[in-house]
């Protein structure tokens, strides 16, 4: 509606030049003065009534054009926020950040700007070339002759412009890219002496960047080029013909003889005007192929990949269906409920029990790990389990798999054991993301935010509040730590902390989850000395206390102390899944 506006605005021109030839035509007739002050009233009032339409419609189609950028980005930062972290595919975070924040800005000048000049094309010229019509065939003849040369030059320099806009943001956002992965390992170049390397790489890319910069202004202008030229020759044209007309040259051409001084006039004002909307369009051209190679930037990364098991979830717990293969599946396994479980904050109680049936995974274009036949596993209500196995065998993948990081290739997992209690007393299921909710995850890498150690241990969970976070920094052992004080700042991924204390921040995070009846930790005493993974092995076994505890580890001080162990085979042809006892583990590591 308001690009609309816009377009019906111009056609005021048309009535404004009549009054204003028709006033010029009545002075050279001699008409006194008094006669031209109706008509300069109107052209006024028409004046006035134009530049508030176009105004209104500017400020609507902008809003407008905001409004459909802003639903865009935030489609698209929860199409990339449901993506697998386990993808290999995903969009560096720089390149991401560029197209959110920087590129996606073109699409409101196409928006707003374009959809405008689009519609002026569409209503102004052919209205303006019917009113020259009215009083000359001929100079109506040659603006429509010329008309349609402009939109075929500029179509094809166009489709050179959106190839040329693309590369240039594709460019643009592997520069951003580029740029922040070396300001993040910026301690790393400095100590290996390669900061010279970084700045002639960044310098070639800058000047990639301007080359491609250059080359989309230089067709831009070739695109102005080509409609100053048609419209100037068909305008000289229109205005030699009007000339000839009035010197009584010609003849020809006309309804009633000869033109007047009032109708050349008016033929003359008209036929800069039935350019300016092509001349408009021209203008914000460029605009429609960044905003175009913008918006299809944006859907690249919005289609891409395959979201989170149930990401496109409300987390409503729905009617439960049949579990397809390869889908990460919310049946319950009926369970009964410990006596220590208590109820969480979302009204969930206990552990949870988790069931893998013929559970496999595979990236793109590799071989998938567990086997021909996947694993089948059980971990029952409150059980603590190892799993181990060799480098590459697929312990930290499981666990992904388990916390609904990834999607199945195939097989299924089933959560169950203590469920939601209504408030009639009925036991249900869990759905994918309620499930979620109710997993606490200590990664081997734990991210830590720029920010507060509050906001680090809370991660702004509704409900938590600063007194939990210190019970919960006390808990991890991180109370007597100068920089894990609750208001200590903490730089972006851990500046401030060593690597065994970011293991008992994540301890921390998962112990001000109450709610949590499942416990994964990945290889949590890693890379820490002896008396530091004591520390974290004793901090983990007090938080598994009502809960499910499922480590992956290589750590034998720590496998000693859980109920359970399971080894995965490193062979896609052995069995995926071994069960073994504590003792058992021992004997075969010994053998």
């Amino acid at each position: 509606m308001g690009a609309f506006a816009q377009g019906a605005a111009a056609l005021l021109w048309i009535p404004q030049a009549g009054l204003l030839a028709g006033a010029v035509q009545d002075l050279a007739e001699g008409s006194g003065a008094r006669a031209v002050l109706m008509p300069a009233a109107l052209i006024a009032l028409l004046g006035v009534m134009r530049a508030l339409i176009e105004g209104w419609g500017a400020r609507r189609v902008f809003d407008q054009s905001r409004d459909f950028l802003t639903r865009l980005r935030r489609a698209t930062v929860d199409a990339l926020a449901r993506r697998s972290p386990l993808e290999r595919d995903r969009p560096a975070s720089g390149l991401a950040a560029s197209a959110l924040a920087e590129q996606a800005e073109a699409v409101v000048p196409w928006l707003s700007r374009y959809r405008g000049a689009r519609w002026r094309v569409m209503l102004v010229p052919p209205l303006i070339a019917l009113a020259v019509l009215s009083q000359s065939w001929v100079a109506a003849l040659i603006l429509i002759v010329a008309m349609p040369l402009i939109p075929l030059f500029m179509a094809l320099i166009g489709w050179r412009a959106k190839a040329a806009s693309e590369a240039q943001m594709v460019e643009l956002g592997q520069m951003n890219a580029f740029l922040l992965d070396r300001l993040r390992g910026l301690s790393t170049i400095r100590s290996l002496d390669a900061v010279d390397a970084t700045a002639r790489r960044l310098r070639t890319s800058a000047e990639s960047l301007r080359e491609r910069s250059m080359r989309v202004l230089r067709i831009a202008f070739l695109s102005s080029a080509a409609l100053e030229l048609f419209s100037a020759l068909a305008v000289a044209f229109v205005a030699v013909y009007v000339g000839f007309h009035l010197l009584g040259t010609f003849h020809v051409g006309t309804w009633s003889g000869r033109l007047s001084l009032g109708e050349g006039l008016f033929i003359l004002m008209l036929a800069p005007a039935f350019f300016e909307p092509l001349r408009d369009l021209a203008a914000v051209w460029h605009d429609q192929a960044a905003g175009q190679a913008a918006l299809a930037l944006l859907e690249r990364h919005r289609e891409a990949g395959s979201p989170l098991p149930g990401a496109l979830d409300d987390g409503v717990d729905e009617a439960r269906e049949p579990a397809a293969p390869g889908r990460f599946d919310e049946t319950d396994i009926p369970v009964a409920p410990r006596a220590d479980a208590r109820i969480g904050s979302i009204g969930l109680v206990g552990p949870i029990a988790v069931s893998l049936r013929g559970l496999r995974f595979a990236h793109a274009g590799e071989s998938p790990l567990f086997g021909d036949h996947g694993v089948d596993l059980d971990v029952h209500v409150g059980e603590r389990v190892a799993l181990t196995g060799a480098s590459g065998a697929g312990k930290s993948t499981l666990l992904a798999l388990i916390a609904g990081l990834a999607t199945p290739t195939s097989g299924t997992v089933r959560f169950g054991g203590p469920t939601r209690i209504d408030t009639d007393g009925e036991a249900g299921g869990l759905s994918v993301p309620t499930a979620r909710g109710r997993i606490a995850w200590i990664g081997q890498h734990p991210h830590v935010f720029a920010g507060s150690v509050l906001r680090n241990v809370t991660l702004d969970r509704p409900g938590a509040t600063r007194a939990d976070a210190g019970d919960a920094i006390a808990f991890a052992g991180l109370d007597d730590v100068l920089n894990a004080s609750l208001d200590s700042p903490l730089g972006e991924r851990g500046a401030g902390l060593s690597g065994g204390e970011q293991v008992r921040l994540a301890l921390a995070r998962a112990a001000i989850a109450h709610d949590a009846g499942l416990v994964l930790a990945d290889e949590p005493t890693a890379h820490l000395d002896p008396d530091t993974a004591e520390r974290v092995t004793d901090a983990l076994l007090r938080l598994a206390r009502g809960r499910t505890l499922i480590v992956a580890t290589h750590d034998t001080a720590l496998i000693e102390r859980l109920d359970r162990v399971i080894t995965l085979a490193a062979d896609a042809d052995a069995d995926a899944d071994v069960l073994l006892s504590p003792l058992d583990a021992s004997v075969r590591s010994a053998a």
